[in-house]
């Protein structure tokens, strides 16, 4: 699969910062017309036969280049993955030629049920060798590479058997694909289990890694535990601002997305999230091209 694959992607988004493309911002887009080097969709939203969401993706897709990050195939099941959602997938993927594809590493649904949540997986062998069949049925299917995010997680399982990071990494190795790196999730799942965030981004080989995801999160307090949540509900904090451009100092600019899904803001203040995250990508590329000089 890693062979045949390896070049498929023809157009891949620029390195640029990038911003989720949500309903609320499609009017301000196509009269604005930001400076925005790219737009990221969650495909389950546009499966529809038709409606305004497709319109309004058909028109922005015309000026930006589109990434698409799915959350619906349940890679981690144990279950056979949805042939007609994985067909639907496809159709989108065929119609708007995105630059990136990618997915979870969870699972979303068991037998007759399903779930909006992403569940967590348990680390081992087995399981293992289950994704990685459905990681490479998805991409025979959409005749695609796909990237593979990293969970946040907050607990661990008994059974587990491989730390977090390296079954994140083999899953991708083993399976031909390409890694999406999100780094508040990083941040997120180290602080909630004590461990080293410097030792997990060190065990992902960066020349795997085809995007980043930076967003925000918010700390709960669980029966007297300090949990972080990773809910996209606020601006980076400036921990994950801070990881991010040690990140890209130590392997280079990579195609950044800014994630925010919840409590929406205005188009301007999710704007200047992405341009912030472009200055730390533009300081970053001078400083290479003055060391090559």
């Amino acid at each position: 699969m890693k062979e045949t694959l390896a070049n498929s992607v023809a157009a891949p988004v620029p390195l640029r910062a990038g911003a989720g493309l949500k309903p609320k911002h499609y009017q301000a887009i196509i009269e604005q017309r930001p400076d925005i080097g790219w737009f990221e969709v969650h495909p389950e939203n546009y499966m529809g036969r038709g409606g305004p969401p497709l319109s309004y993706l058909e028109r922005i897709r015309m000026d930006y280049p589109l990434s698409l990050h799915s959350v619906g195939t349940s890679l981690g099941s144990h279950l056979p993955l949805d042939v007609a959602h994985l067909n639907n997938l496809k159709a989108l993927v065929e119609r708007f030629q995105p630059g990136l594809i990618s997915e979870h590493l969870s699972w979303s649904h068991g037998y007759e049920w399903y779930t909006h949540d992403l569940m967590p997986l348990i680390y081992t062998e087995e399981s293992l060798k289950l994704i990685v069949e459905h990681i490479d049925q998805v991409q025979e299917c959409l005749g695609r590479t796909i990237l593979i995010e990293n969970p946040s997680s907050y607990l661990q399982f008994k059974q587990s058997e491989i730390p977090e990071q390296v079954f994140y990494v083999e899953a991708a190795k083993r399976s031909g694909a390409g890694l999406l790196l999100d780094i508040n999730n990083v941040f997120v799942s180290c602080s909630n289990h004590g461990w080293s965030v410097e030792e997990y981004i060190a065990a992902v080989p960066h020349e795997m890694v085809g995007e980043i995801h930076l967003a925000g999160h918010s700390i709960q307090d669980l029966q007297g535990t300090r949990l972080r949540v990773d809910d996209h509900g606020s601006p980076v904090c400036a921990e994950v601002w801070q990881l991010y451009q040690s990140y890209i100092n130590a392997n280079g600019v990579l195609p950044t997305l800014i994630e925010w899904d919840s409590n929406i803001p205005e188009f301007t203040e999710l704007y200047a999230e992405v341009r912030f995250a472009e200055e730390f990508m533009n300081r970053t590329s001078e400083s290479c091209h003055e060391a090559t000089l």
